[in-house]
Order: structure tokens, then sequence, then C-alpha cells
């Protein structure tokens, strides 16, 4: 699967790209400009003050009308620019579906970009969704015919995490929105929390920071003293639209009552239940009363925990495995050996790689990952969806500008469409 040359490219008839929302960085724009520089007609549409901070090019219009406008607006965009390509960031956003819906309409191709899932240093680039909505094979013949079309993947980080560069355009974007939200009345954002009630909530936990972090090695460490046996529970964060779109749960808590009463049935009498909040969690949810109580409920005792704080991977590797509704935490679990049961549809919910059997029969049967079809699955995965690159450093950023450029000239992830048709993959 080897990359064209650069004149091929070139060559092509041009195309019309349209861009919607990006991550909360130049890369969209940067992006843009590459495409423009390669005979391509650019057009972004803006929904928000922060959308046009982002994008500081001529080639946009804006869209200040209600929601439920935006389908007659995007379909004559779409039909005025010809458009043959649309750019989104996270499919399941009220505007980008409605933007892809009409754009398939019209024989469009639908690239949908979001943070890589081979973390930290990684973008996605992909065709018609991410995660459970992914094009990506789940067939594990598939999937090892895919790996050997592709090359070898070099999984060694290249780049560090600034977290200015994660912080400033985050609190720019969402204060700009917040404070100038009446030049777009009517826009709706797609996170649930308020972004100043969200930042209030992230100085404390950003200043309560340290004593959460050693509370958690704390954890760890008598844990691995301890040698009782236990199983992780990934937690994810309310808004994640992997949980909000593709899982049945309407939060965390209904996924939490499915789980802890599931361990009480039917887990090892000695066995714990460790859950572990998520990184970027921001402590508006009281995570610990509503656990305490379903912990009651289930007269659990002194069988499970709570981690606010500490990483993921110190606590793997001794685990009995793991259990998350989707979170990309169960592919970290995957490539260490550690067995995994998803509650909702994962790109990594191969069988073979996760648990086969029903969540009551994890705890006492847990199925360890197949290393050689995971090992595939990375090489498949890194050699069509996956592209090196970060938003969160300089020098990421240009890679992540230059690799995702190329994967929508090409049209990388379509390769995977394109074995189908021959027969070489299942449909």
């Amino acid at each position: 699967m080897t990359a064209p040359a650069a004149g091929r490219e070139m060559a092509a008839p041009a195309r019309s790209f349209l861009f919607l929302q990006g991550p909360l960085s130049p890369l969209y724009a940067r992006i843009a400009d590459a495409v423009g520089a390669a005979g391509h007609r650019v057009c972004r549409v803006n929904l928000c003050i922060g959308d046009r901070m982002h994008w500081r090019r001529p080639d946009a219009v804006d869209f200040r009308g209600r929601p439920d406008g935006f389908a007659a607006f995007v379909a004559r965009l779409l039909a005025d620019r010809a458009v043959s390509d649309i750019v989104l960031h996270g499919e399941c956003r009220v505007y980008h579906r409605i933007a892809a819906e009409e754009g398939r309409r019209r024989g469009a191709r639908i690239f949908v970009t979001e943070l890589g899932y081979l973390r930290p240093d990684w973008m996605t680039v992909d065709r018609d969704g991410t995660g459970g909505g992914s094009i990506f094979p789940r067939e594990p013949d598939a999937i090892r015919q895919l790996a050997r079309q592709c090359g070898p993947v070099d999984l060694t980080r290249r780049f560090e995490t600034r977290f200015t560069w994660v912080a400033v355009p985050d609190v720019v974007y969402n204060l700009s929105n917040s404070l100038l939200w009446f030049l777009y009345p009517h826009y709706e954002r797609h996170t649930i929390d308020w972004p100043p009630l969200e930042y209030a909530a992230w100085l404390w936990r950003l200043v309560t920071e340290r004593q959460r972090n050693s509370r958690a090695e704390r954890v760890v460490a008598d844990l691995a003293a301890g040698g009782r046996p236990y199983f992780l529970v990934a937690m994810q964060l309310e808004g994640d639209f992997q949980v909000r779109a593709r899982s049945p749960f309407r939060g965390q808590a209904e996924a939490l009552e499915v789980v802890l009463a599931s361990f009480a049935a039917h887990a090892p009498r000695d066995a714990m239940l460790v859950l572990k909040t998520h990184p970027l969690d921001n402590g508006l949810r009281p995570w610990r009363p509503l656990i305490q109580r379903l912990a009651g409920r289930h007269a659990m005792g002194d069988r499970i925990l709570l981690v606010d704080g500490g990483r993921l991977d110190a606590m793997l590797p001794v685990s009995r495995g793991l259990v998350t509704i989707n979170s990309s935490a169960g592919l970290e679990a995957i490539l260490g050996g550690i067995p995994v049961k998803v509650l909702a549809p994962a790109i990594y919910d191969v069988p073979g790689l996760v648990h086969g059997g029903d969540l009551d029969t994890f705890w006492s049967r847990p199925e360890a990952p197949d290393p050689g079809l995971a090992a595939d699955f990375v090489r498949a995965l890194a050699g069509t969806v996956q592209v090196r690159g970060t938003i969160y450093s300089p020098a990421g950023l240009d890679e992540a500008v230059r690799s995702m450029t190329h994967a929508l000239l090409t049209d990388r992830p379509g390769c995977i469409a394109g074995l189908r048709e021959p027969g070489i993959l299942p449909s």
C-alpha cells in the first residue's frame, strides 16, 4: 500500500473540499492551505466565532441560523460549490451529522478525523465514521489480509505533548463563543457542560492533581503488594459521543449499574473491582457517592475501589482484565495482553481481541487477546486510518498536516472499501 507519487496527486482532476469544525488547533486551516496548493478548491462553514478564529482564511461562509435550517443551507452550499469531499472532526456533532447525510446524498466522500487510536502521537482519518462507526473491518481474516498489504509500524513516540497547546486553544475558543454568543445566536455546541463552569472545575482539578495522583499511586502499590486479584473499569467522559451515540447507555451511571450488578453476582469472591476515572474528567459528576450507592445496593463491601488520578498503564499489567463501554483504553489493554470486555461497538471489538462471551462470564473466564492478531490489527490500522502527528506540539502539528493532507488527497482510508470491491475482503 505504497503512496502514489506527488505528481500523480496533482494530475488528478481538481476536487472541491468543504471543511466543517476541526479540532481546537490551526490543523484544518493548514491542511486547507496544503490542499489549495495542490490545486483543489476549498471552502469552510463557520458555525461560531471560535471557528472563525481558527480559520483566518477568506474562503469561508457563516451559518448563523438555527440547527433545523442547516440541512437546507448546507445542501445549497454543496451544490453551489460542487463539493466532492467533506472533512469534519467527529461525525456525531449535530451539524456534522446533517452535512454528512446531505453529502452522501450527492455522492461526496466524507472524511472524519479524530485523535488517534494509537495515541499519543497519531491522528485518525477515516471514511464516514470513527470508533464504532468506522469502516475498518471487524473480521479477523479481513484484518490479517489487510495487514499483509500494509508496511511495518514504528510505534516509537516522537512528539511530546505541551499542556499550553491543549489548554490555551480550548479556553480561547470556548470563552469567545460564550462571551460573543450574540454573533451566532443559535449555535448549538456539542459539549454538555457550560465552558465557564467546566473551567472552574478544572482549576480545582489542577489544584488537587498532585494529591489525587499520590493517592492513586498508593492504591496501585497496595493492590500490587496485596496480591488480591482485581478487574479494572476504564470510565469515559460523560460527553463522549461514542457513549452518547454508539452505546445502549444514556451515560456512565447506567453502564456502572450493569457492571457492578454483574460483578457482584458472578465474580470470584476474593476479586476486587477498581474503577478508574478518565484523565480528562472535569469532576462535575459526583462519581464517588454514586458508586457508593451502587456498591451498597449490591452488597459489595470492600470489593470496590474508585481511583481518581494516576495512570491506567500502571494498573493494567497486574489486573485480571479491563471492562469499558468502548474507550480507546481497551486497545491499550489489548496491546498489553490484558483481557478486555466491551459493552458497546468499538473499532477493536474483534473476535480474538476481546472477550467473546457475555459480561457475566468475563469475571471467571476472561479471554486473553491473540497477540498475533493484535499485531496485525495495529499494522492494518496504522496502514489505513491512522497517520502520524498530533495537535499538541509544534513538530507534531507539522507532521499531522503533512500526513493528513496526504491521506485526504490519496483517499488512504478508502483503500479498505477499495479492497472489498474485488472480493479481497468480505463486505
